[in-house]
């Protein structure tokens, strides 16, 4: 009989050291928190066959212990843990107002001293406060009375949290915690302690890294509050979208998914997607009129208007003066002087780049460049040296006659650095201008539609370029290995011409794709842009729709962006209500969509 016992009882503490090591291994490949939490206590809970259990974790700055799952089979009690049901107890804190340590709680007691407690009845610990315990009873009629209690710490000694069990069970009788299992406990939760600390080590250094994007993007919005708010804005629009092909049960995205690293992977992406543009200057990426650099300089060119008017006045004068005719020389100068209120106003529009320049404005604009006027002074003076180098060495002799409006040598800013060439590491398939930019005044007058050169559109669109340099310089974990890549390529379209690198659809990963829409759809409804009016959202939908048409966006996404509704809860949470209008979806979806 008692060899019997003997047997059974080693084979039990076989199987416990095999649930023992089992359950290490687990934990040490279990990197979800939630998941990680319940693991351990059910283990430990399965190890001592106790009828319920608490995890808390050690919060340092606040100095409490903190509930992150209890469970309890007789009152079936599940929270915390995999559950997402919060528990409805405050934290259990480790020292009092007046600073003094909190070692009536046994769970406070085992965290501050890292000593287990083996409690046989709670009813009979007079060194500890069980006063909750049992005003609970008197509620359920439920005693809880064996309790282990077991610090968590680290490889360094620093607390990390506490496992409590209650009531251990042989058969319906409630047991004191027996010896042999009270050190496997300690095994367990000298493993735990271990895996929270490297996952809690992991979760600090994520939100190092999102506060690092954070940052980032505050830099950015420093610069520009319109494109701020747009490094802000895809990143959701992405998600939404994202999440919709996720939950795509049929259809093209029936298969998608995403792995809770690859969901972290997809939010660095977005949020890092136009990192670049800190190398943009923010006077082209703000560029709301033609002149603009630093400043508008619309205002250098109506200071010369009022000198010829000036020079007009003070001729009409001197022709009085010499005795002629002063009625015919007052209409003549009228009628010259409303000529250039005239030609200035034509020259202001022009600068604002509302409308499409047609060709017969080009060359009004060119012959009101011809108008000439005296410069007395050196425009050389006062110049910073990099400036003064791209001025002409021969300097005419003073007074001088210029033009009204020039396209002069100094306006041509050449590149410091060689532009990407062809040969790249990176596989760019970009044309760089032949100078860095081009300042010159009818040049800049004379753009089409819009307000943005060839050089400038070349510089916003090199952000992109800059984006993907900067991030592949970066050693990502395997787990963000795919970040430069996904955040790389919401300019590119699926038909190959697209930037940098003029890749096509089957080119591109999904989350790729999904960025792409995400970034035009937050441009063309965005409401802080300083070149534009805000759009209405049927609008934006219709212009996305020849987007589709001519395979600049993946049309099966366009679809799904549709069909479930998140361009709406998109235009919600970030249109003006003035923005949104009702959109007929049906118009824009192909015959098997339907």
């Amino acid at each position: 009989m008692a060899m019997a016992r003997d047997v059974a009882g080693a084979n039990e503490r076989a199987v416990r050291y095999a649930r023992l090591i089992e359950l290490g291994i687990a934990l040490s490949a279990q990197r979800n928190h939630n998941k990680l939490m319940e693991m351990i206590l059910v283990g430990a809970k399965e190890m001592t066959n106790a009828d319920g259990g608490t995890l808390y974790l050690h919060d340092s700055d606040k100095r409490e212990l903190r509930f992150e799952i209890m469970l309890n089979d007789s009152l079936n009690i599940a929270m915390g843990g995999t559950t997402g049901k919060p528990i409805p107890l405050p934290p259990v804190r480790l020292y009092d107002e007046a600073g003094d340590r909190n070692e009536k709680n046994v769970s406070s007691y085992a965290a501050l001293t890292g000593k287990t407690i083996n409690i046989p009845d709670a009813y009979d610990a007079g060194d500890f406060d069980f006063t909750g315990t049992k005003a609970f009873d008197v509620k359920t009629g439920y005693r809880s009375t064996s309790f282990l209690t077991v610090p968590l710490k680290n490889h360094d000694g620093d607390m990390v949290g506490v496992l409590q069990l209650i009531n251990a069970l042989d058969g319906d009788k409630v047991v004191a915690f027996p010896p042999d299992t009270t050190s496997l406990v300690e095994a367990l939760a000298s493993q735990a302690a271990v895996a929270l600390d490297n996952q809690m080590l992991l979760e600090a250094q994520k939100n190092l890294f999102k506060a690092f994007i954070d940052v980032l993007a505050s830099a950015i919005n420093a610069k520009s509050p319109y494109t701020g708010g747009h490094c802000r804005r895809v990143p959701e629009l992405t998600n939404m979208l994202a999440r919709a092909a996720a939950a795509a049960k049929t259809g093209p995205f029936a298969d998608f998914a995403l792995t809770d690293d690859e969901w972290y992977e997809l939010e660095v992406a977005g949020g890092l997607h136009d990192c670049g543009k800190v190398t943009t200057p923010e006077y082209v990426v703000d560029k709301a009129t033609k002149l603009e650099t630093i400043y508008n300089r619309i205002h250098e060119i109506r200071t010369r208007f009022e000198v010829v008017k000036r020079d007009v006045e003070i001729d009409y004068w001197k022709a009085v003066a010499a005795g002629g005719d002063e009625v015919a020389l007052k209409a003549q100068r009228d009628a010259r002087l409303a000529q250039l209120d005239a030609d200035y106003a034509f020259v202001a529009e022009c600068n604002l780049g509302g409308e499409f320049l047609a060709p017969e404005k080009v060359e009004r604009l060119k012959q009101i460049a011809g108008t000439t006027w005296l410069r007395t002074l050196d425009d050389s003076a006062g110049l910073s040296w990099e400036e003064d180098q791209r001025k002409p060495k021969d300097k005419p002799a003073l007074p001088v006659v210029e033009t009204l409006l020039a396209d002069k040598p100094e306006h041509i800013i050449p590149h410091e650095h060689p532009p990407v060439g062809p040969d790249n590491p990176w596989g760019f398939k970009v044309k760089p201008p032949a100078q860095k930019f081009n300042l010159g005044e009818v040049y800049n007058l004379s753009i089409g539609r819009g307000t943005l050169t060839p050089e400038d559109r070349y510089h916003i669109s090199d952000h992109i370029v800059q984006t993907i340099v900067m991030l592949s310089a970066l050693p990502f974990p395997k787990n963000l290995k795919r970040v430069p890549e996904w955040a790389g390529g919401h300019h590119e379209k699926m038909d190959g011409t697209g930037y940098p690198k003029g890749l096509r659809r089957e080119e591109m990963s999904v989350p790729a794709r999904i960025m792409a829409i995400a970034d035009i759809f937050e441009a063309l409804t965005a409401r802080d842009r300083p070149y534009k009016t805000p759009k209405k959202l049927s609008e934006c939908v219709k212009i996305m729709s020849f987007m589709k048409k001519d395979r600049h966006v993946d049309p099966d996404l366009f679809e799904l962006f549709l069909t479930s509704g998140v361009y709406k809860e998109y235009a919600k949470a970030f249109l003006t209500p003035d923005q949104i209008d009702e959109v007929d979806i049906g118009q824009y979806l192909s015959q098997a969509a339907e």
